[in-house]
Parts: structure tokens; sequence; C-alpha cells
């Protein structure tokens, strides 16, 4: 049985719901304005108290679309916020083929922009790996090329200078202790482009900073499978040939929360990695005298 709601009752359950969305997925009113192609001010009316007036369909249309949030929720008719498309709990993304599944990342990473984007990565990030150290890591594998590998990076780094998105990266400690000795995983790795490598990152860091946000945690205390979290609309868990990709809200919620977890718990803040990056690079031994320089130049 449908429950009759007045006007005015109308009007500030969606506005609550609005106010309620926005805050779920840290959009800002002029955020909100740009994706729905209105004036901040008219954000503004819509959250007013004072305002009794509902707005029309293709506003709200817009708004739950930059939320991902159905209208029937904005509006009172359901109780469900999911979008109909997103009822779908996951996808199952193959990555068998690297072009295939770079040009699938990359397309999520579009389809996130303008929100925060959280990763992490299964070794280094791609992104911020040097054309050496993938040469190194990509040419065994039977699935991928070093070149695709290295072009992928270069477009998601590129993506990233002209965006508007806040990218936040999580890194186990170990990980980036074992790559500066040359153990575990990295064992075999000349020690020039070792050292270059982590020269690249401490370059790169310093550009994007504070857009560029990079926390290490100590896998001891906590854990993390490979994940990327594309804003409030898709999270994606790394299998190693597939990708498990959630868009339910729920799902992107817990992969988020998890995510937030590894930075509360990190033993290095953002501001606190440079200066663990360059005790690291100093540790890195040269046998033969520094190498060559193997990054693209900065832009």
């Amino acid at each position: 049985m449908r429950i009759s709601v007045n006007k005015l009752d109308r009007a500030a359950l969606f506005r609550d719901r609005l106010a309620e969305a926005m805050a779920q997925t840290g959009t800002s009113r002029a955020a909100l304005a740009r994706a729905a192609g209105v004036d901040r001010s008219t954000i503004s009316q819509l959250l007013s108290d004072g305002d009794a007036r509902m707005p029309g369909g293709h506003l709200v249309a817009a708004a739950a679309e930059a939320l991902s949030v159905s209208t029937d929720w904005l509006l009172g008719i359901s109780d469900r916020p999911e979008a109909t498309a997103d009822l779908l709990t996951a996808t199952l993304t193959e990555t068998e083929r690297a072009s295939s599944a770079d040009d699938q990342i990359f397309a999520w990473h579009e389809e996130a922009a303008g929100y925060k984007i959280r990763h992490v990565p299964a070794t280094l990030p791609d992104m911020l790996k040097t054309h050496a150290v993938m040469d190194w890591e990509y040419t065994p594998a039977m699935n991928r090329s070093p070149g695709q590998a290295i072009a992928a990076a270069e477009a998601r780094l590129d993506w990233m200078r002209a965006s508007e998105c806040d990218y936040e990266i999580a890194l186990p400690l170990h990980e980036i202790e074992a790559f500066a000795l040359g153990q575990g995983y990295y064992a075999g790795l000349d020690a020039a482009i070792r050292r270059d490598q982590i020269d690249w990152i401490l370059s790169v860091h310093d550009q994007f900073y504070p857009t560029l946000r990079l926390f290490l945690y100590d896998a001891r205390r906590v854990y993390s499978a490979p994940i990327t979290i594309f804003g409030p609309k898709l999270a994606a868990i790394y299998l190693g040939r597939y990708y498990v990709a959630f868009r339910d809200r729920d799902r992107v919620r817990a992969v988020t929360r998890h995510f937030d977890g590894l930075v509360r718990e990190a033993t290095h803040a953002a501001r606190e990695v440079p200066p663990v990056l360059e005790a690291l690079r100093s540790s890195v031994h040269l046998e033969h005298g520094p190498g060559p320089m193997h990054n693209r130049a900065m832009e």
C-alpha cells in the first residue's frame, strides 16, 4: 500500500536524501552543480530548509546519476538507494589479454573522473614504475608485454595530470623495503634500476602531492588484497588473470571502509613517505656506479 506524502514532506525527504548521498560520496555542491549542468546556487536552494519546491525531472535524474543513486530513492518512492543498473551485485572481468584489461581499467578511471580513487597495488603501482622496472617485470609474463604495460601506465599518469581526481595509494612497507634491497620478488633486479625507480617515485610524488598521496602500512598488522576503488561507483579486486568488479553501493562502501582502515593504520602517512623513500634509496648499493636514468622526462 502506497502512503500519500504531501508536497512539503516530499520536498523535505528529497532534501534530506540529496544531502545524505552527497555526504556519503564526498560530493560538494560545486561538484554536483557541474555534474548536473546547473549553477551552484541551484543546488544550494535544493538543500535549503525553507525551500519546499521540487526540482524538475531532468535535474533529479542528473543528480541521481552523479551520486550513483536511483531517482526513486531521491524522491522517496523507494527505500533502495541503488540505481537500477547497480542491482547486479558483481561482474567478473577477464584480464587474459593485457590490452583489453588495460582498456577496461582506463575506462573505469575515466568513469570515476572527479572522484577520489583509492588503490592497493599487487607490487609497486604500475603508474609509478619506470620503463626499466616494467621491462624487467613484464618480459617473462605470458599475457602482457612491457610495451603494453608502459603504454597503459603512462596513459594513467597523463590522465591523472589532466583530471581533478584525488589518488590515494596504500602500499605495504615490506614491499618497498624488499624492492630497495632487491630481495624476494625483486631478487636479481639491478641496483641502479632500483635506485632510479625510487628517484622516480619521489619525483612524481613531489609533482602531484597532495593530489597524489602515498601511505605505507605494516602488513603484519593489517592485510589487503590488490584493490582499486573508483569513487562511489565501482570497486575492483585483482585476482591475477581476473578482476572482480562490484558496482552495488553496499559492497563498494565495504571495500572503501577497508581501504580507509589501511590509511588509519598506516605506519607512515603521506607527508612521512618521502623521508622513508630517501632512506631506502641510500640503502641501495651500486656495484658499478650510477646507471642511466630509465624514466621518461617529466612534462
